[in-house]
């Protein structure tokens, strides 16, 4: 199989990632033939998954535009993929960005396209060192922590095993953050959802370096602990604030939650 140009030497092709599917999802063009392949089966399973990946980049937009209308000026997106056309910082181009994920063709990708951006970077890093993440340099750079800043957490968490737990993950991050900073979460579920999906689910998991675990309502809403959920609080994907082109009537068909919450004030 002949590498294409913008994938760094060292990138297993074999190997499906995440990051590459959800591009190909969405339609763009940096995935590789197995990446396809495994998403070709998951949208047999569940037809509308392209519908979700554009839903949850409506989602994106949505959240960005209520924080920047909160005078949210700098973003951290972990686990944000490729960022391609529509992502934050086409969305609030004056606000800093920092794109962050562990998948280095995601990262070298989005360093491409961020090259003559000094309002944005892409940074590799795992979500399962938030720390590390906080003190890298390149985020530093452009992301002041004593200010309030956006963290979005948006179709990541469900690729974090119990065994990682993900609850301690979260608080590292909510806690480094000050007071008037947003916590976006979007999250898969199996709440409602029938066996084709249940299916789709388990063969991701026996074919992908990173299987999924999917959360119930209640367990994604104890990501905001010390946080306030702002209205309309847990809500199924296409709920959160929808544009008229966004609403849906069947919400549940996306599997999945979204909230956005805000760290107020201490006392």
């Amino acid at each position: 199989m002949e590498r294409p140009d913008w994938a760094p030497p060292d990138v297993d092709m074999e190997r499906p990632s995440a990051a590459r599917m959800w591009d190909y999802l969405l339609g763009g063009a940096h995935n590789f033939a197995v990446d396809r392949r495994v998403a070709e089966h998951g949208i047999a399973l569940k037809p509308d998954l392209p519908e979700v990946a554009r839903q949850v980049r409506a989602f994106i937009h949505r959240a960005v535009a209520y924080l920047s209308g909160a005078g949210v000026d700098q973003f951290i997106d972990i686990g944000s993929g490729i960022p391609t056309r529509g992502s934050i910082h086409e969305k609030a181009p004056q606000a800093r960005v920092v794109y962050v994920d562990h998948d280095p063709v995601a990262v070298a990708h989005g360093r491409a396209i961020l090259r003559d951006n000094d309002r944005a970077t892409a940074i590799l890093g795992d979500l399962r060192d938030p720390a590390a993440i906080l003190a890298r340099p390149e985020l530093r750079d452009l992301v002041d922590l004593d200010r309030p800043v956006g963290l979005l957490l948006v179709a990541v968490l469900h690729f974090v095993p119990d065994e990682d737990e993900p609850a301690r993950i979260v608080a590292t991050l909510r806690d480094a953050l000050p007071a008037g900073s947003h916590l976006v979460v979007q999250h898969a579920t199996l709440d409602e959802q029938p066996a084709t999906v249940r299916q789709m689910v388990e063969h991701f998991n026996a074919n992908s370096a990173q299987p999924m675990r999917w959360r119930t309502r209640e367990e994604i809403t104890g990501f905001f602990d010390g946080y306030t959920v702002v209205d309309p609080g847990v809500v199924h994907l296409s709920r959160w604030r929808p544009a008229a082109e966004d609403v849906v009537a069947d919400p549940v068909r996306y599997a999945a939650y979204t909230a956005v919450g805000r760290k107020d004030m201490a006392g």
